[in-house]
């Protein structure tokens, strides 16, 4: 019997596990960390917590997104010899169904859902998994064959797969991020681009202008502005175009907000268009009932005319840039937590025309105070979230915005973004049972 080891024992890591147990392979899971695992074990999975040693004699492992290249099982095994592939690898290996990969910087959950939505809208079954959502290992044997899976690939997931063949794929945007896990930009980047890696001359792959991509597939650009090249599939022009369905609707018939969501609105519906042949008024309906992603620019509550915004999912500058985009003037940022080597200048330049005041939380509080003085944009270090909203909820005045969107990670004060997210809610709806109003 072959033996594959697991490492990396989150949600990818369970399903991985539980996958390599049904096809019939010996399978050893580590993780770094004490841990908790009485089904794995009840399907005979040797788990190993707060595991830091080698494991010897593994054909196959695999790599769960958080757990680096260098970590001492992974790089033993792969000395080696050992097969090293990441979860959604795994999964699509076993999987006959079609899919559509999404990766970029910014905008993947919200094209993803999306994405998801349009398809499902239009009467076609499809299930949104990946990253932030259902590990794809976990629909092996469980979803009907015909069923799209529209995969959310982070650039940890996307390190690792090397037969991973989306019938689609879209790289949205690739902007400074991670840089405390990739070696450079270029690696970063590099990463990002092997979701084309096996795609072939009948798939659609949509890439940034310019970019050269890995596999079959020839690249096609969404931009704004007018259609200007035979590459392009999908415009914005007084609203959506798709290559061979032209207008689709009108931007404001479209509730989600900011520029940085036409572009994933374009790559969802010249995907929908393409791939799924949906038709112009399919996806126009599809767009029109799309609610949004949680964390996501999620309006949480009005309190004496101030709207609380909650956008947790911004885990680096540019997305926090990308929601000042969306809410341009009077509004009062929180910002801060754990950073994550990119520069805050781009943010704090972001924050000058609209910011009223920066609310500074987290293990960057100091690194982003220091951008946004430079650029003229009041602060206060309020150091916790609950400081910062209480503060925030003090200053502001009605038609204001309070907006979370920290431009970090959360792992200084909070377990996930989405824990963070859901604290913010809490608070907020404190704010509105004590009768709190600006």
């Amino acid at each position: 019997m072959s033996t594959a080891l697991v490492v990396g024992l989150g949600r990818s890591g369970e399903a991985a596990a539980a996958l390599l147990v049904r096809r019939g392979w010996r399978v050893i899971a580590v993780d770094v960390n004490p841990v908790d695992e009485p089904e794995l074990v009840g399907l005979g999975v040797d788990v190993r917590g707060a595991c830091t040693d080698p494991v010897p004699g593994v054909d196959l492992v695999v790599k769960s997104p958080g757990v680096p290249a260098e970590a001492v099982q992974v790089t033993a095994a792969r000395a080696a010899g050992a097969e090293v592939i990441s979860e959604i690898e795994l999964a699509a290996r076993e999987l006959p169904n079609p899919i559509i990969g999404i990766t970029g910087t910014n905008g993947k959950t919200t094209t993803t859902e999306l994405i998801a939505h349009l398809l499902r809208a239009a009467g076609r079954e499809a299930v949104a998994c990946g990253n932030q959502g259902l590990p794809l290992a976990s629909l092996v044997d469980v979803v009907d064959p015909s069923t799209w899976l529209v995969v959310e690939c982070s650039s940890f997931q996307l390190e690792d797969v090397e037969r991973f063949h989306p019938r689609a794929a879209v790289v949205l945007n690739v902007t400074p991020d991670h840089l405390d896990r990739h070696s450079s930009m270029e690696a970063y980047r590099a990463a990002k681009l092997r979701i084309f890696s096996a795609m072939t001359a009948g798939d659609l792959a949509i890439a940034p202008e310019g970019w050269t991509i890995p596999g079959g597939a020839r690249p096609r650009v969404i931009r704004e502005g007018a259609r200007r090249g035979l590459d392009d599939i999908a415009w914005s022009e007084a609203g959506l175009h798709v290559d061979g369905l032209d207008w689709i609707a009108d931007w404001d018939q479209i509730p989600l907000r900011g520029r940085h969501n036409r572009e994933n609105v374009m790559a969802a519906a010249a995907i929908a268009a393409h791939v799924a042949q949906l038709s112009s008024p399919q996806i126009a309906a599809g767009l029109r009932s799309f609610a949004g992603v949680a964390h996501r620019l999620e309006i949480v509550g009005e309190i004496g005319g101030v709207t609380y915004v909650n956008d947790s999912k911004a885990t680096n500058a540019d997305a926090a840039a990308a929601a000042l985009d969306a809410y341009p003037a009077r509004v009062r940022l929180i910002a801060g937590g754990k950073p994550k080597g990119a520069s805050f200048t781009p943010l704090a330049a972001a924050a000058r025309s609209g910011v009223l005041c920066v609310y500074l939380i987290g293990a960057a509080a100091n690194e982003i105070g220091a951008a946004m003085e430079a650029a003229g944009v009041p602060i206060q270090q309020t150091h916790t979230l609950a400081g910062a909203v209480a503060a925030a909820a003090a200053d502001a005045q009605p038609g204001e915005v309070v907006l979370l969107a920290p431009g970090c990670a959360s792992f200084d004060q909070f377990v996930s973004f989405e824990d963070r997210g859901d604290h913010f809610r809490a608070l907020v709806d404190d704010l509105r049972s004590r009768g709190t109003t600006a």
